[in-house]
């Protein structure tokens, strides 16, 4: 029999009580757990939508500490090709180096630099290194098909044992005024690489959220779908570092045995499993193997699930109900979706959940892959939900467990967002305010801000109050827009 179980809130029903403190902003710590076994620097994720998260977004969020996770919009090698790109761009050492044959042509070696953006390859015979071609090697040849042997750099190769370190390769590339060290074993074969480039990486972005090799951390999404282990496999083998069972709603038997196949077959990768608003979906999906639930049904600027299907929960609450059974495994939750400014992300964490996965916030980043068009005069990026028709009609029609091309109902719409520049810029504004928010709590670590938070319920009046009111806005802040 139907019952109203009670009344749930979101994000702008409610503010955090203030508390005596003697935490400053500039102190506070922002790490935390995406998973059971993988940490991250800031608590903010890009969510796995194809105008928000490709390799370019998932480069930008690693090297600020986060963590992007690639959209499944896309074929198995494609995809799997966007993780390879972001595990490749930065590395300590390069322990799997690209390399080519001296029979190879220069096309052969410009295409592959042209495919990863880089600038230098070691050229083996079975394995034994021969030589290395770089930009500089090639930069005044007109016939590309000649052979990679009549221009390579052979002589007086520089090169240095398997087990060199970063600081030991700096003063050897700084030596002899090189770029690239490949690293060789007894036999000359080669083991690995370090660039100057990879050093400067690091002193340029030293918050990056990185695996134990040193290369940035990446996720993606997989479906529910015939060829779903395949594409773990692919992803698997590109070096991705979490997988995420993407739906609409995770507390469907599907989802659950797919989270369960995935763990048999790949016990050491980790798993997100979603979207769910209830403690037990929260708990099935714990049970099934699941090492972080993502939280939300239908909070999101750009989904109309709650008002076509008359399904959901507030997301607050639904992010504090999965949080208190989430707790009794030590599984984080991840809180997707609702957020329209830096305090609703630290209502979100202040509620328990450990990271903050967001779409419409990175929607219009320099990044993202949407397209950039003018609109009255004014940039915006094209952003569109993930059960919009035109993203179904592209591949993401199993999400919302539906079939065919033809009759689909949509669960999301199309838009714009204004044109952000920067992922960096964006990322800047909202750590500042959850360092304000945790700082008027007196909240030193994100564990404090949940232990200490305290929430009261406002009133419409009083959303009206805390907005700018009785005023024209002229210039728009950088954390504050009209827009909103």
């Amino acid at each position: 029999m139907a019952k109203i179980l009670k009344e749930a809130y979101t994000f702008d029903d409610v503010l955090l009580v203030p508390n005596k403190s003697e935490v400053l902003p500039g102190e506070v710590l922002l790490n935390t757990n995406l998973t059971k076994d993988i940490k991250l620097n800031i608590p903010l994720i890009s969510a796995s939508m194809d105008t928000v998260t490709d390799s370019k977004m998932a480069i930008a969020m690693a090297r600020e500490g986060g963590l992007g996770i690639i959209h499944k919009n896309m074929s198995i090698e494609h995809q799997a090709m966007e993780v390879d790109k972001v595990k490749r761009q930065e590395n300590g050492v390069i322990t799997d180096p690209f390399y080519l044959s001296p029979d190879n042509s220069i096309n052969d070696a410009l295409a592959l630099m042209s495919k990863y953006r880089i600038s230098g390859i070691p050229i083996t015979v079975n394995y034994k290194l021969v030589g290395i071609i770089t930009n500089r090697d090639i930069i005044f040849e007109t016939d590309y098909d000649r052979k990679i042997s009549e221009v390579m750099t052979c002589k007086n190769l520089i090169t240095a044992p398997e087990n060199t370190t970063i600081e030991e390769a700096k003063e050897i590339l700084k030596t002899h005024k090189i770029e690239k060290l490949p690293l060789v074993d007894g036999n000359n074969n080669l083991r690995g690489l370090i660039t100057i480039k990879d050093i400067e990486k690091v002193k340029k972005f030293p918050n990056g959220a990185k695996d134990v090799k040193g290369r940035l951390l990446c996720g993606a999404a997989v479906g529910v779908t015939k060829d779903m282990l395949d594409r773990v496999n692919a992803l698997v083998k590109v070096g991705v570092d979490v997988i995420t069972v993407d739906t609409s709603h995770g507390h469907s038997q599907g989802v659950l045995d797919a989270v369960k196949i995935i763990k048999e077959k790949y016990p050491d990768i980790q798993i997100i499993a979603g979207n769910v608003a209830t403690a037990e979906a929260t708990k099935d999906l714990i049970k099934a193997g699941a090492d972080a639930v993502k939280v939300g049904i239908g909070p999101g600027s750009i989904c109309t699930t709650r008002i076509i299907s008359g399904v959901g929960v507030p997301q607050l609450t639904a992010v504090m109900d999965c949080v208190e059974e989430a707790d009794k495994y030590g599984v984080p939750i991840i809180a997707d979706g609702g957020i329209k400014y830096s305090g609703d992300i630290v209502k979100a964490l202040a509620a328990g959940a450990k990271v903050v996965m967001m779409g419409s916030m990175f929607a219009g980043c320099e990044e993202a892959p949407g397209e950039t068009e003018i609109y009255k005069g004014r940039s915006y990026k094209v952003y569109r939900g993930m059960g919009s028709l035109a993203a179904m009609a592209c591949g993401s029609k199993d999400r919302y467990f539906q079939e065919g091309n033809k009759k689909l109902v949509p669960e999301g719409v199309e838009g714009r967002v204004p044109y952000k520049g920067p992922l960096a810029d964006t990322i800047f504004q909202l750590l500042g305010g959850i360092r304000s928010g945790m700082g008027l709590l007196g909240a030193p670590t994100l564990k404090d801000l949940y232990e200490k938070a305290t929430f009261v319920v406002q009133s419409s009046a009083g959303l009206r109050e805390s907005h700018p009111h009785d005023i024209s806005m002229t210039r728009e802040a950088p954390n504050y827009s009209i827009a909103q």
